[in-house]
């Protein structure tokens, strides 16, 4: 009889090979995620920095091509959105400025949704027809030829000084709000609510959010340092709508 080879004898079945596929499968399933670094929060952040930045080229583009003047700033009959803004409580028309830079934004509505944000991207800027694919404010009077004059950021900013729990200003229903914020306030009068990027910071942070500047520059900014660096600094807003000028000097931010 011959004698079978040690080769022979060593080898796996077919149901071995199945099992030893499992178990390997079963292992990668439990381990794997722990061992791939995970792409948020700092990728979701990073991410939507990089939108920021868009959108800030994009207003540089759109001005270049309009008479030096962004959306906001420039007439409807010139194809901006500035006669909406002779009139109070233009929140709902936010949505307006990005559609307006739709091209500038190579036609890509994902730039104005950050990852972090529970709003999702439309296909196509055809479907923009409110704020409920938004995720950044506008600041109406921001331009170039002031740095520190705040063109855009995050939408879970709010009002008081103690983080929220839902998006501050810029309500879910997408109504959108139009807001006065003081810019000489001693203690500093907005914070960033616990959506977006502040939902993965310690509970003791004040939370933290990012801004769009007029030079195009985008910054990561928390509660205090918004309040007691950047906001102070910023150009006051002076094109209010007729009977709504704040008593102190302030930007008139457009949340989404």
């Amino acid at each position: 009889m011959k004698q079978k080879s040690n080769r022979d004898m060593s080898a796996f079945t077919l149901v071995e090979v199945i099992v030893l596929i499992l178990v390997i499968g079963l292992l990668a399933l439990v381990f794997l995620p722990h061992m791939v670094p995970r792409q948020y929060p700092e990728g979701f952040r990073l991410s939507c920095v990089s939108n920021l930045k868009e959108i800030g080229v994009a207003n540089r583009i759109w001005a270049g091509d309009n008479g030096d003047l962004v959306p906001s700033q420039q007439t409807v009959a010139s194809n901006g959105w500035r006669d909406f803004l002779t009139n109070a409580d233009q929140g709902a028309k936010c949505w307006l400025n990005y559609a307006i830079m739709s091209n500038e934004l190579g036609q890509a509505p994902k730039l104005i949704v950050c990852p972090s944000d529970e709003r999702i991207a439309a296909d196509s800027f055809t479907n923009i027809f409110d704020n409920s694919n938004v995720s950044y404010f506008v600041g109406v009077s921001a331009n170039d030829m002031q740095p520190q004059s705040i063109q855009g950021g995050d939408r879970n900013l709010g009002p008081g000084l103690v983080p929220t729990n839902d998006y501050g200003y810029s309500p879910n229903t997408g109504k959108g709000n139009d807001v006065a914020i003081p810019i000489n306030s001693s203690k500093g009068p907005v914070s960033w609510s616990l959506k977006m990027h502040s939902m993965y910071l310690p509970k003791s942070s004040d939370g933290a959010g990012n801004i769009l500047f007029g030079d195009g520059s985008v910054q990561r900014v928390s509660t205090a340092s918004f309040n007691h660096r950047w906001l102070p600094y910023a150009a006051p807003t002076t094109n209010w709508p007729a009977g709504h000028l704040p008593a102190t000097p302030s930007i008139r931010l457009v949340f989404p």
